[in-house]
């Protein structure tokens, strides 16, 4: 055995928590369902520690019903904590199954915490002269730390920090780490709900253990203390002692550290590899492969902690392995197999599949390869250009193929006339219409293809829209479908042309042999996808979905983008200034009541102000890092009562307004065209609505003034053009009563009543001449929030009903119209016997919480089984509207062009001549698109800009 014997006691729950919500914003969502971010993050941290420091011995110690003692104690111990996420509770056993597979000892003890099963561990470690290093970031561990007891901290951003005595010292202002008990004592610890003393905090701990060394001297001299403070820790003594008790990491839990168990051992690779299979961890079954196999890490390895801890040893020397290698268990390095070709977990590759693909040379071999290419019936293709821009990108090459393993590449020149006369030989294949075209994203290759005057024609199949309906919620970029469900990592961009920033190449700068190799590769494997997804689709019953709506819609977005809008980029800067007026008189109004400048968009000190200077409320609530919280739902909560918050509330909406849109929007104008030209996303909304990106288009504020002004920017072409925008009325609301079959709704609708009156004018009694304005909003705000789950809590923040009125509202609606309540009711119920719901055209929504045991996350999953048929169907039911409206103004050769949608509306460059004509065709359009008992209502108007129009 090494001199410097090391073992590593890793804190499991701090690292799966941590894991978990390091992806909180984007969930690891695998092709089942399955949340797997608690496991991805966890095992990232397990493995990084393994390759960074290559420990001795290792263990993983788990918690298992919370500490008895400490319960025992003080009944409220960690009382306060929320639930467990689902997605944690799953991991938990499926991570310790990992564990056991890579033979890592797992160890728990029933009714004792991981930090007392890691001190107890540490302390009988130290006692057989080994180095503990204790992995997590809980400052609760500082406690343990000795001449041979180490924290191994994970650091925001990366890479981790070693804390010995000298660490503690300073971070907690203390001598000894034992005194970090005291200090957590006299503090407390909200996330484990330890009291501490009142009115101590971090800065009166640290000032209490400077000059009294304990908890229990600061008892004995508490006479020398003033005021309020003396009263508050002389009347807390029996306090401050629980607090401390509960503080203290126990040393005696019953459990052993036995050194032989604890030696980091060879894992059975194929076993994990096979759960991680399972998961779907493409990249982490490399990183487990490489961490465990033979190859040479010796010239990487950091080895931090044992550089941190032993300066003056020796680091241990890795055993020769052949060339730079060493085994990272000692001895033969064969007992590491490194994978081959033949293992069942290694991922192929190009290098390791048998392919063949060829590049096209100009001449004969090009009239010979497009004379073939004309007698396939169904052909990939893949542009490969010079930008992700469409509208700027130009052709380096494209690549075809329609036998798996084999395909080609046609290269373009740099010479614009000369690429022009490369596409004139293939304008044939792209609009032949009796061959199909397959592709990723084929919007992108539509708009490209378009710069060229070449229409891609006949019928289309697109693997990223066709994996969107299998499964909405996973990632549909090429490299993760390709690993999923071809075992397949294909050729990376990166390799060919670098990383993003001033140094990365253009494709042109690429080797034909590279570009063919990449290119082709990519045709090849979306070929593959292809025959796999047009089983699921089937399978999935989402086959006519996509064939009827999401593939032609394709087609019509393409049209969108590439048309552009027309921006009035002088009314914009006018507004700017305007903005820039109404900013600055916000900000003197604040200043005036804080009584000071300050800068408004620091939460930190808006904080401050808000809550110690002017003191708004009681009880402030605070972030978990001690930042008092001033987002708009606490601020909106306030806003009535005090000026100074509506100041800020509409300060932020004018700054967020000004830099988002105003300014931002002139920059985005392209220069070729001088218009502005969205990009419509398909993937994205698991509902199945658009989503508008760079710029997003759709979330320009409507409900203020200032906001609805910027509509004014987008304007006609011409002159001789005018705008029109076409707006469902309604559309959620009639979906609903239709499905609900609630004949009072529908009758209203049917009677072109206006629903929310005579929603009020039923709840309230009243006869519907006799409702009150009060009374109609109150309705409104129900009828529209039945829709997304709105509870008396959520109706009484929205209206000045109080929470037992609100109440009485919700129940009397459903009183009113209890098919509705029926029809939430047999959804919710659908969708926990089926596990998802769906729109009236079939489109699915999974919803992998809603028999989930956690009542708040199962709560948000009902809440979507209701809601995502409703808004799903109105998505729907637009895309097609959207292309019935193309097909006519195609095949009726009009003027007229089709530029946004914006969830339930539309809006269109209309030219003059054809306004009569038009205001017909698409009211009709949109109004017929789907026939439900409830009519569908549009209102059309025209204007000289969006505004006008709207």
């Amino acid at each position: 055995m090494s001199d410097n014997k090391r073992v590593f006691l890793v804190d499991a729950f701090a690292l799966i928590f941590r894991g978990y919500y390091a992806f909180i914003k984007n969930p690891r969502i695998n092709s089942k369902g399955l949340d797997t971010s608690a496991i991805m993050g966890f095992m990232n941290s397990l493995l990084d520690v393994i390759k960074r420091e290559r420990p001795d011995h290792l263990a993983v110690c788990f918690d298992k019903g919370g500490s008895s003692d400490r319960v025992e104690m003080f009944e409220a111990y960690k009382a306060n904590r929320d639930e467990t996420p689902e997605a944690i509770k799953i991991a938990v056993p499926i991570i310790q199954d990992i564990l056991k597979a890579m033979h890592i000892p797992i160890m728990v003890k029933e009714g004792f915490e991981a930090d007392d099963v890691i001190g107890t561990l540490a302390k009988q470690a130290e006692k057989e002269g080994y180095q503990t290093f204790m992995v997590t970031p809980d400052k609760d561990f500082a406690q343990l730390v000795s001449e041979n007891i180490f924290m191994y901290r994970p650091m925001f951003g990366g890479g981790y920090e070693t804390w010995g005595i000298p660490e503690v010292q300073k971070k907690f202002e203390v001598t000894d780490p034992l005194q970090v008990i005291d200090f957590l004592g006299m503090m407390g610890d909200a996330s484990d709900n330890i009291p501490g003393l009142p009115g101590v905090g971090e800065k009166t701990a640290k000032k209490f253990l400077a000059a009294y060394g304990s908890m229990e001297n600061l008892f004995a001299n508490s006479h020398e203390l003033k005021g309020k403070m003396k009263e508050k820790v002389e009347a807390n003594q029996e306090l401050g002692l629980l607090s401390k008790k509960l503080a203290t990491i126990m040393l005696d839990v019953p459990v052993t550290f036995n050194a032989k168990d604890f030696e980091l051992d060879q894992p059975d690779i194929p076993k994990v590899v096979e759960i991680f299979q399972e998961l779907e961890f493409r990249r982490l079954i490399d990183n487990f492969t490489k961490t465990f196999s033979v190859e040479g890490q010796a010239a990487t390895t950091t080895n931090t902690a044992s550089e941190k801890a032993a300066p003056k040893e020796t680091p241990k020397e890795a055993e020769s392995a052949g060339a730079g290698q060493f085994s990272l268990f000692g001895g033969d390095p064969n007992s590491a197999k490194a994978p081959t070709e033949t293992d069942t977990y290694t991922r192929k590759t190009a290098e390791t599949v048998s392919h063949f693909y060829q590049s096209v040379a100009p001449g004969m071999a090009t009239k010979l390869f497009v004379k073939n290419l004309m007698n396939q019936t169904s052909v990939c293709f893949d542009t490969e250009t010079t930008g992700l821009n469409p509208l700027t990108a130009e052709l380096v090459g494209i690549a075809f193929s329609w036998e798996v393993g084999k395909g080609f590449y046609v290269p373009f020149p740099e010479d614009k006339t000369e690429a022009q006369a490369v596409i004139e030989g293939l304008r044939g294949f792209f609009e032949a219409e009796n061959i199909q075209k397959i592709g990723q994203n084929l919007k992108y290759d539509i708009k490209v293809l378009a710069k060229y005057n070449v229409e891609v024609k006949g019928p289309l199949f697109d693997t990223m829209l066709a994996h969107y309906l299998i499964n909405p919620d996973m990632r549909h970029n090429m490299d993760v479908l390709a690993e999923t469900y071809l075992n397949y990592t294909p050729i990376s961009i990166t390799e060919l042309i670098g990383k993003k920033g001033k140094n990365q190449l253009s494709m042109r700068d690429v080797p034909l042999e590279k570009q063919t190799e990449y290119a082709v590769e990519d045709a090849d494997i979306t070929l593959q996808l292809k025959e796999h997804f047009e089983k699921e689709l089937g399978e999935a019953n989402t086959q006519k979905l996509f064939d009827d709506i999401e593939v032609p819609l394709l087609r019509v977005l393409a049209a969108m983008e590439l048309e552009g809008v027309n921006l009035d980029v002088a009314f914009l800067n006018s507004l700017s200034e305007a903005l820039n007026n109404d900013i600055n008189t916000l900000e003197s109004k604040i200043y005036e009541v804080a009584g000071e400048e300050f800068n408004i968009a620091s939460p930190k000190q808006l904080g401050i102000i808000l809550f110690e200077k002017l003191k708004l409320v009681d009880k402030p609530k605070k972030t978990k890092t001690g930042q008092y919280k001033t987002g708009e739902d606490i601020l909106s909560y306030l806003a009535k009562d005090h000026e100074i918050i509506q100041n800020i509330l509409e300060f932020r909406g004018l700054s967020k307004l000004k830099s988002t849109y105003v300014d931002a929007l002139p920059l985005q104008v392209e220069d070729a065209t001088g218009r502005v030209h969205t990009d419509y996303m398909q993937t994205v909304a698991a509902t199945g609505r658009l989503s508008s990106n760079n710029p997003n288009l759709q979330n320009i504020p409507i409900r203020t003034e200032r906001g609805r002004q910027v509509r004014k920017a987008f304007i006609p072409r011409s002159d001789e053009y005018t705008l029109l925008a076409a707006d469902y009325s309604q559309i959620e609301l009639r979906i609903i009563a239709a499905l609900s079959k609630e004949e009072t709704m529908i009758e209203a609708f049917k009677n072109g009543e206006d629903i929310h009156a005579s929603t009020a004018s039923k709840v309230f009694g009243v006869p519907i001449g006799e409702v009150t304005r009060e009374q109609r909003s109150n309705a409104k705000t129900v009828n529209f929030g039945i829709i997304y789950g709105v509870s008396a809590f959520g109706l009484s923040n929205q209206t000045d009903l109080s929470r037992g009125e609100a109440k009485e509202l919700i129940d009397t609606y459903y009183e009113t119209y209890p098919k509705l309540k029926k029809y939430m009711s047999e959804q919710v119920d659908f969708a926990r016997d089926n596990g998802y719901v769906k729109t009236v055209l079939d489109r699915r929504r999974y919803l992998k919480d809603i028999n989930s045991r956690n009542a708040m996350v199962r709560s948000a999953a009902e809440r979507n089984a209701v809601n995502a048929p409703i808004q799903g169907s109105a998505a729907d039911i637009i895309k097609i509207a959207m292309i019935n409206i193309y097909n006519k103004l195609e095949a009726g050769n009009y003027k007229t062009k089709m530029l946004l949608q914006v969830h339930d509306e539309l809006v269109f460059d209309v030219y003059k001549p054809e306004l009569e004509t038009m205001k017909t065709l698409i009211k009709t359009e949109m109004e017929n698109a789907f026939k439900m008992e409830v009519p569908l209502d549009v209102e059309v108007d025209t204007g000289v800009n969006w505004l006008e129009a709207h």
